[in-house]
């Protein structure tokens, strides 16, 4: 993360490390929520929270599915599933404020952990 959208979210989203993953993702706004009544099932959509923080995190979310291998991966399994573009990415918006969430609660660094497809292979001896 660069130093705008870390000051963004420390600015804009103080619960950062406070909440579970879906309450922080309901919080930003990038959670799927229904929209069912009775007998009738609408699409699944995202509305509502801190439409600063989201927009900063889809731009962020942008950069790291070029260059993040793990949000990479999610995100083409994701197209290979046929999901649509946008919700592809809106889905790799909530992982990156998932792994956020989870780094600040823990105190951690990032620590990728690669899926087996692109873990490099061993080198012969």
């Amino acid at each position: 993360m660069g130093k705008v959208v870390t000051a963004t979210l420390l600015a804009l989203l103080p619960e950062l490390g406070q909440l579970s993953s879906q309450k922080i993702g309901t919080l930003v706004g990038v959670a799927p929520l229904n929209r069912d009544s009775g007998q009738m099932q609408g699409k699944r959509t995202i509305f509502g929270g801190r439409s600063a923080v989201r927009q900063m995190l889809y731009m962020a979310t942008l950069v790291a599915v070029r260059h993040n291998p793990v949000i990479r991966a999610f995100h083409e399994q994701l197209l290979k599933r046929g999901k649509p573009t946008k919700v592809a990415l809106v889905a790799c918006m909530h992982k990156l404020l998932t792994i956020l969430n989870a780094m600040i609660r823990k105190g951690t660094d990032w620590q990728p952990k690669l899926p087996p497809s692109l873990e490099p292979l061993p080198q012969p001896t």
